[in-house]
């Protein structure tokens, strides 16, 4: 397997490309559509995504080596996902798409403070002036001037 396929950092730019896609599509596609609704539907298009894949993959019959304690945690991060596409939706029929993913992207500094907090995970100095950067700047595209 080719070592780029092996990078976080290209799955992780790849996700931020796709959640930039995701922003633009749903925005034109939530037009007359209730954003609980416009929900629905894209999470029955993950699920069949998700399962398609696990199905070609070999990957079905890992289901049930999940012990129970990461089925608890992933329930709640599925919980906590779905929270997040209700509100986002929402934001989405409300306001501008360049507007709402910034505010939406603010889960970035989220995620640092909470991994420090919860997780113990150490950010440096330079680190912390890049979350900081990161809430300025989404700030900064939310605000209306």
């Amino acid at each position: 397997m080719s070592e780029w396929l092996l990078s976080w950092r290209f799955w992780a730019l790849l996700s931020a490309g796709f959640a930039a896609a995701t922003a633009i599509l749903a925005k034109v596609g939530i037009d007359g559509v209730a954003p609980d609704v416009a929900t629905f539907i894209r999470t029955i298009v993950v699920l069949a995504l998700a399962g398609a894949i696990l199905a070609a993959s070999g990957q079905a019959q890992e289901l049930g080596r999940v012990s129970g304690r990461n089925l608890v945690f992933l329930i709640l991060s599925g919980l906590a996902t779905g929270a997040s596409w209700l509100c986002y939706f929402r934001a989405l029929a409300l306001g501008d798409a360049g507007r709402v993913a910034p505010l939406d992207k603010l889960s970035v500094v989220l995620v640092a403070v909470f991994g420090v907090l919860f997780l113990g995970e150490r950010l440096t100095p330079h680190h912390w002036l890049g979350v900081g950067l990161i809430a300025a700047g989404a700030g900064l595209l939310a605000w209306r001037a």
